[in-house]
């Protein structure tokens, strides 16, 4: 054994022989328990940073340690490789998206080689593959047959940089989730998939996933949001049909002083025909974005259409106005406006000198003056005729029957959640498989002519969609009368391939889209990623999964069973990033110290689910840890080392006992931060402090060196998830031929946690005076007087009257003078 420890030499080595063994390579048939660990799949962006380093080293951990419990595990990494940077990259480097992805999945490839990840990487895929998005494809035209998919013109969040559709999801504090440009509302053609069909699934069977942490639960319900209220009808005697609402609070339908709908409403341009300045708004809403979070804060504006609705129960005309907060794409583009019991609706009413009637009150006498702003709780009502001393609770149901009876509304159960619209006006992303004909309307593209593939002759400027540019992408004869027709030159969304990569890596290179492997791999029982993907990529995977399972090709209803959201990496209290500067480049460390190292740190520094903030003196101290270790198993080797199996239990002597002890202990408690807790850090800790008492054990009998074969064999197994190529080479010095990555975990020996005797803390007065040794079977007289026989108790409390004597079982007695 060589006498320093030379990381780079070692982990080189290390993973030639796991490669040429083929160690990682899962098996879809074993007559073992499956372990299905998947980390959230990277963008090949060209590098790695310290996030990926953290996010991929918490998922091989977990899977390494599974294999030590006997799991056929798998582990397999790939590409979410379509995107706009690859389009951008090409506009600044003149270089083709593909082959700028290509030689960055290469780079990347070999970067998660170097820190000794163990995945089946017989399984990867890209999911700007043709064999993997022709069968997304596939899967489309299916929804599309099914009536799951539809195409319609509504108003989108268009990023003016990328020059795209953004999902809601997509909006971030009304910025574009990639390029952070503010969002503008554009009308636009869009292909959806009809997510809010399996909006009561959703939201129902998130009760199932017990493995994952509560605030995804609550944001993805949030997201969905199920609200129970009253759909009504206002008539309008200009119209022939009625204006139609929707309220979770019938209770106040009494105090409704105005109506408000959306600028592209039919009553809208309506009044618009006859009206400039309508038009004129009307045309300024265009220009708005749509996200929540824009909508929450912008000014609220808006302009009386001139036309008045009927109230459903009092026949009272009711102003209707055109305004900026309510949009068409949300239920039915109109909402009943109560000022009285809505902020928001307060604030317009007073910018426009609306009335504001208040129609409940407190129930307790408490405040709930409106003069200032909206009463917006629950309570009793008044100025309601029929309905006055009701609940808001009562009142729910006798509005909402008086409404049914007269066939002027009727309750109803809505989401918040809206369908999802997938179409992308980019170049860098599947093609959507469709034909326009004039003769036969929407023609799906023939199963034997998938992959529609992107053409490699296309013009990247920025300047329009390229494949509307290219010259012969678009020019198709159709496939059912054989006339020219048009093909569809949006491609999908890049959230539909990473909405089911993890069920493909079961079967990646299959003639079909899922096989049978699928159903046996899932779901995945530990997905690790940011919490930042609680609502996008998340909910569209559990929508896929149920897309799946109703089409017959999986029999799971939910994805992931254990969802790990890791924190962030800091760097002197930021998150790191380019533009800040604070990045740490992990190919240096991995350089200067080894990835052993970097795996270590990242595994000490934080718990997996809190941020981490990086310390390059935690780093050194990372890689000194490593280096006591080794010299550890060093001393003990060129000392002749020892046998665990030679170890004499019944003549152990009270210090070797206590350093079994201390091991088993050790093995006890990381056997339980591994697979229950999820606190590698404490763990590690755990091993440290055994190496510092087996650096202070300096007995060299047999029986000793036994213990400390023993113990050193038990930290490389520990150990070896988290840095596994230090331990493999330890794991052959310490006398064993098999690699120590198809070793079991340690086993506790219960034999050695039994104790002759206990410690005892001795206290006076509340103070610490001694401590002493006492019999496991010692009655408390007896425990007292060793206590009070001991010298040092002795010394304060000769000639003081004993008050009275505390024991505190197993741990401390204090003595009371």
């Amino acid at each position: 054994m060589q006498e320093n420890y030379q990381p780079l030499a070692i982990e080189q080595k290390v993973q030639s022989a796991w490669e040429v063994s083929g160690v990682f390579s899962a098996s879809n048939a074993s007559n073992r328990d499956k372990y299905y660990c998947l980390s959230m799949f990277p963008y090949p962006s060209g590098k790695l940073h310290m996030g990926h380093v953290r996010n991929y080293t918490i998922g091989d951990v977990i899977s390494r340690y599974q294999r030590m419990l006997g799991k056929n595990v798998m582990q397999p990494m790939g590409w979410d490789a379509f995107g706009l940077p690859a389009e951008n990259a090409a506009m600044q480097h003149g270089v083709h998206p593909a082959d700028w992805t290509y030689a960055n999945i290469d780079y990347m490839r070999d970067q998660l080689k170097r820190l000794g990840f163990g995945y089946d990487w017989q399984r990867e895929i890209a999911t700007c593959d043709p064999n993997y998005y022709k069968w997304e494809q596939w899967f489309f035209l299916k929804l599309l047959k099914k009536g799951l998919v539809y195409k319609k013109t509504a108003p989108v969040n268009w990023c003016p940089n990328d020059m795209t559709v953004l999902a809601n999801e997509q909006v971030i504090d009304g910025c574009c989730w990639r390029c952070d440009t503010k969002v503008e509302r554009k009308e636009i053609a869009q292909w959806f998939l009809k997510i809010t069909a399996y909006a009561d699934e959703l939201l129902a069977s998130l009760e199932s996933l017990d493995g994952w942490p509560e605030q995804v639960k609550t944001m993805q319900a949030n997201w969905i949001g199920r609200s129970e209220g009253v759909e009504m009808d206002f008539p309008v005697p200009d119209l022939a049909l009625p204006l139609r609402i929707y309220t979770t609070r019938p209770d106040t339908l009494m105090g409704v002083t105005y109506l408000a709908v959306a600028a592209e409403h039919p009553l809208a341009l309506k009044a618009a025909e006859n009206n400039a300045d309508i038009r004129v708004f009307i045309e300024d809403c265009k220009l708005m974005e749509t996200s929540e979070a824009a909508m929450e804060t912008m000014e609220k504006r808006g302009i009386n259409s001139g036309i008045k609705a009927l109230h459903p129960i009092t026949g009272e005309l009711i102003p209707v106005w055109i305004a900026n907060f309510v949009l068409m794409g949300y239920g039915t583009g109109a909402v009943m406006s109560v000022p009285a019991h809505d902020q928001r609706d307060y604030e317009f009413a007073v910018k426009y000198g609306l009335p504001i009637k208040q129609v409940i009150f407190a129930k307790d006498g408490s405040e709930d003056d409106c003069s200032e702003r909206a009463f917006t709780v629950k309570g009793q009502l008044k100025n309601s005729g029929k309905f006055d001393d009701l609940t808001s609770e009562q009142a729910f149901v006798g509005i909402a029957e008086a409404l049914e009876k007269d066939h002027k509304g009727q309750r109803k159960v809505n989401f918040r959640l809206r369908d999802w619209g997938v179409s992308r006006q980019r170049y860098w992303g599947a093609p959507i498989p469709v034909i326009y004909c004039t003769d036969c309307g929407t023609v799906p593209v023939p199963e034997q002519e998938l992959p529609v593939e992107l053409p490699r002759d296309v013009v990247l400027d920025g300047s329009q969609s390229p494949l509307v540019a290219h010259p012969t992408f678009s020019h198709v004869d159709c496939p059912q009368c054989g006339k020219a027709a048009r093909r569809e030159t949006d491609t999908f969304d890049t959230f539909m391939e990473s909405s089911w990569y993890f069920a493909r890596f079961a079967c990646n290179k299959a003639d079909s889209m899922l096989t049978a492997s699928a159903n046996y791999w899932l779901p995945v029982d530990h997905y690790i990623g940011g919490i930042e993907h609680a609502i996008l990529h998340l909910l569209y995977a559990r929508f896929y999964t149920k897309l799946l399972r109703d089409e017959g090709l999986l029999a799971c209803d939910e994805p992931f069973k254990r969802l790990l959201t890791q924190g962030m990496v800091l760097k002197d209290g930021s998150k790191m990033s380019k533009s800040k500067g604070n990045t740490v480049d992990p190919q240096g460390l991995i350089d200067q110290y080894g990835a052993d190292t970097v795996r270590l740190f990242i595994m000490f520094a934080a718990p997996p689910e809190q941020s981490l903030e990086w310390s390059d003196s935690g780093v050194e101290g990372g890689f000194r840890f490593l280096k006591r270790l080794w010299k550890q198993a060093y001393l003990h080797i060129v000392a002749g080392g020892g046998s665990a199996k030679a170890l004499k239990k019944q003549e152990l002597t009270e210090e070797q006992q206590s350093i079994r002890r201390h091991l088993h202990l050790t093995i006890q408690k990381v056997s339980d931060d591994f697979g229950r807790r999820f606190t590698f850090n404490t763990a590690i800790a755990a091993n440290m402090e055994l190496i510092n008492t087996l650096s202070r054990f300096t007995d060299e009998s047999q029986n000793a060196k036994a213990i400390r074969q023993e113990a050193l064999e038990a930290i490389v197994l520990m150990l070896s998830p988290i840095v596994p190529h230090i331990c493999h080479q330890l794991w052959l010095d310490l006398g064993h031929t098999e690699p120590v990555v198809s070793q079991a975990w340690p086993v506790v020996d219960a034999s050695a946690l039994e104790q002759d005797s206990i410690e005892w803390i001795v206290q006076v007065n509340g103070k610490l005076r001694s401590k002493v040794s006492v019999s496991v079977n010692a009655t408390n007289p007896e425990i007292e007087t060793v206590a009070l026989t001991d010298e040092l108790v002795l010394r304060f409390i000769e000639g003081k009257p004993i008050k009275k004597v505390i024991v505190v079982p197993k741990k401390l007695i204090n003595i009371v003078v």
